[in-house]
């Protein structure tokens, strides 16, 4: 196995120090045993890109600080664009990662794999996972699937040269692989919207699902499921982790291309809500509302060019008929301007979910769970699986306002 050097056996040390404090104990001795004997760094290409701006961090250009960046706890994207080039530093999109460390140690500990457990991996990845699992189970008990074929392939070639030997298959892991199935256990490192039923039919009874979950409105969070046994799930979400939405779940959407257009005329109206109070920093309230609104999506546009408005929050349906505008002029903190157009009025409709969430005392992701139907119904539910979340309908009527929330239909000017 390639030597990391006294500088990387530094950095590792740091790895095992930010981990542990971010999971607020230490780790499992045979996890720690995993992170010191299946190095990162083996399964990073020699290409990364780094921060919110995806800057490209070369091994052959700056070996130092490639090491570093693979044994920081932070994300590291290791493809962009599906694999495809990308000239531009603007042009580029994270469609793979090596997740942060720390969440995948969380996400093993919640596996809670024991000896002779079957393991299903969804999202091969950089094959590092896979390759950890293999080391705490041993051989013939690991299968992975991952959908791109180089990524497929590279993974198999880290693993093997590693002495690591999980199945790896290429293939789409929505559909699962019934071949070495049953499983004990399966794990996406890929957020979803909805939890494939392959999944749950091809678990054990007592077995566990563990997903990242994202909604249109919001990805965070993981679910983790009890299968039952009749063909159903359920079990709480957690208020950990973001990951790359699983790529048969993808809706590449976007608002002056797919949503809006030209012909539209918006009904215009005012709030006292703030779209920060539903699209800010506040991740519960987030969370919650990706529950009750599923196929709602928003964006945020900040200095549009439009005149007296300092930034605009976009929503729309995934269908594309409706969407909604909430402006703040950069002056005023309890009116913004809404606009909405199509037979949905979301705006409305958020305002409604706000209100049940802080109706509810306003709780966090960790009390919320979900239950699968054998049939693949998805119910979220409060606390308990007798208090279904509510979800709001499809259509609905429109906004009934007072005084202050006046609504002027077909005048709006965007």
């Amino acid at each position: 196995m390639e030597s990391i050097g006294a500088e990387g056996r530094d950095t590792m040390r740091g790895l095992l120090g930010a981990v542990n404090e971010s999971l607020g104990a230490p780790m499992a001795p045979a996890w720690e045993a995993a992170l010191r004997e299946v190095p990162r760094h083996t399964f990073l290409p020699e290409k990364v890109w780094v921060g919110e701006d995806l800057v490209e961090c070369s091994r052959d250009a700056a070996p130092g600080d490639w090491l570093r960046h693979a044994y920081a706890d932070a994300a590291v994207v290791t493809q962009v664009n599906d694999g495809q080039a990308a000239a531009e530093a603007g042009e580029r999109w994270a469609s793979c990662s090596a997740s942060a460390p720390s969440i995948v140690f969380r996400m093993l500990d919640m596996l809670d794999v024991r000896p002779g457990h079957r393991v299903l991996e969804i999202g091969t990845g950089t094959g590092w996972n896979a390759g950890l699992l293999a080391h705490r189970l041993g051989a013939g008990l690991v299968t992975t699937i991952e959908v791109d074929p180089a990524l497929a392939a590279r993974a198999a070639g880290c693993l093997e040269r590693v002495g690591l030997d999980p199945e790896v298959v290429q293939g789409d892991g929505a559909r699962g692989h019934v071949a070495r199935g049953p499983y004990d256990r399966v794990v996406a490192t890929c957020s979803v919207r909805a939890v494939p039923p392959a999944w749950i039919a091809q678990t054990v009874p007592g077995g566990v699902v563990l997903v990242p979950w994202e909604s249109p409105w919001f990805c965070w969070g993981l679910l983790r499921l009890t299968v039952d046994g009749f063909g159903g799930a359920s079990g709480l979400f957690s208020p950990h982790s973001a990951f790359m939405l699983m790529r048969g779940q993808r809706v590449d959407l976007r608002i002056y291309r797919d949503v809006v257009s030209d012909d539209h005329v918006p009904d215009e109206s005012m709030t006292r809500l703030s779209p920060w109070a539903v699209a800010g920093d506040d991740w519960g309230a987030q969370f919650a509302l990706g529950l009750q609104l599923p196929d709602v999506w928003r964006a945020w546009q900040h200095e549009p060019e439009v005149e007296g408005v300092a930034s605009r929050l976009w929503l729309a349906t995934t269908e594309a008929d409706s969407w909604a505008a909430v402006d703040w002029d950069g002056a005023a903190s309890d009116r913004f301007t809404v606009w909405e157009y199509g037979p949905r009025r979301l705006w409305g409709m958020v305002e409604a979910a706000y209100d049940w969430w802080r109706g509810a005392g306003c709780p966090g992701p960790e009390r919320f769970g979900l239950s699968v139907a054998p049939d693949g119904t998805h119910v979220a539910w409060l606390d308990t699986p007798d208090q279904p979340v509510p979800v709001l309908p499809r259509s609905a009527p429109p906004r009934t306002c007072g005084p202050d929330n006046e609504v002027h239909h077909g005048t709006g000017t965007l």
